[in-house]
């Protein structure tokens, strides 16, 4: 936990405190973290990813607009989303 930022140290410790049923974090080692403590975890890709499933974005556009920013991404994370279900996110 020494290694993690401030926000993601008590962004996991409230999260074990409050027994919250999912976590929102993106940071590896923060999420690696989170699931050692038996936490379930989601990042700002899955939530893109389930509000173009709900029809509320158009999640190519979403995920091209997020790829102009500052986030890191890795090839291989956005490639897992880009391929998987397709036809749920238009």
């Amino acid at each position: 936990m020494e290694t993690l930022d401030e926000g993601e140290r008590e962004a996991i410790l409230l999260a074990v405190e409050l027994h919250a049923d999912l976590l929102l974090i993106d940071e590896k080692a923060g999420r690696e973290e989170a699931v050692r403590r038996s936490l379930r975890v989601a990042g700002t890709l899955a939530v893109l990813e389930q509000a173009a499933e709900r029809g509320l974005l158009n999640f190519p556009k979403a995920l091209a607009r997020w790829q102009k920013t500052n986030f890191r991404l890795s090839a291989d994370v956005l490639q897992f989303f880009r391929t998987r279900n397709p036809k749920k996110k238009r």
